[in-house]
């Protein structure tokens, strides 16, 4: 692209339900788009109202799967360069620099980029463990790549061709509260529970017993979550929780027993 070029347009796409009290944090983040594509799936609150509000192009859809409610999203986009984002996340200012002098060149010297999610916990960001960087794919050419693959749940967005790292990071304000997480976190399981039941994976007691352990120790203690304090503490222990809620689940559908 020579320096007279216009900048690639941008759209930013979001899928909601009931998030009237964190989308207006997360559109003003995204001011810098071009569009910005609002896929909501029956909100029961004013969510819809809200993001119309802010200029958001707003459209209504049955959920029926993460990964194909996020594809329809960027399939609805007005341009092919498409920044993916959840309603609990935000752009921060530098992560804003960052695309936006990609942008600047083009995005001449990738197809996509990942950059770093910092997620806030009980009021303050974590730094070690398994919850950062989580370098996450999320900025990327729809005629290259998108939501692709069976899985649902922990959906994944591939590229065919390179994929570039930005500075700066994605705040992540996951949870209301430990209930939150832990409710989120029990449907997640059951639903990567069914995944790789009805793919003819099979669950082995030794998983449930030996992968909640290997994910403690692997966050806790050989990622440093241990230097987030408690709070490191606590997300390491729920999160090894969900390792073995999924694992009893699966073995509980290879023995057709009801979850």
């Amino acid at each position: 692209m020579s320096p007279s070029s216009p900048r690639p347009p941008l759209s930013a796409c979001i899928i909601t339900l009931n998030e009237a009290d964190r989308i207006d944090a997360c559109l003003d983040s995204l001011a810098f788009c071009d569009e910005i594509v609002v896929v909501d799936s029956g909100s029961t609150d004013d969510t819809r109202e809200r993001a119309a509000a802010k200029g958001a192009r707003v459209l209504e859809r049955a959920f029926d799967g993460y990964r194909r409610q996020k594809d329809f999203a960027v399939q609805a986009a007005s341009n092919d360069w498409v920044l993916c984002i959840d309603a609990d996340e935000r752009v921060t200012p530098a992560l804003r620099e960052a695309i936006e002098g990609a942008r600047t060149r083009g995005f001449a010297d990738a197809q996509g980029y990942r950059f770093a999610r910092c997620t806030e916990y009980f009021g303050a960001p974590l730094r070690h463990g398994n919850a950062y960087p989580d370098r996450v794919l999320r900025l990327f050419d729809r005629r290259r790549g998108g939501w692709r693959g069976e899985r649902e749940i922990h959906e994944q967005l591939r590229v065919d061709g390179r994929v570039g790292l930005l500075a700066g990071d994605l705040d992540h304000q996951a949870y209301r509260s430990l209930d939150d997480q832990i409710r989120r976190l029990d449907r997640y399981a059951t639903l990567m529970a069914r995944h790789l039941h009805e793919r003819g994976k099979h669950a082995h007691l030794a998983t449930i017993v030996f992968s909640p352990l290997w994910r403690f120790l692997r966050g806790y203690v050989l990622r440093a979550g241990f230097l987030d304090g408690w709070r490191g503490l606590v997300f390491a222990l729920v999160e090894a929780n969900y390792v073995r809620q999924k694992a009893i689940k699966h073995w509980l559908l290879d023995r057709n027993q009801k979850i």
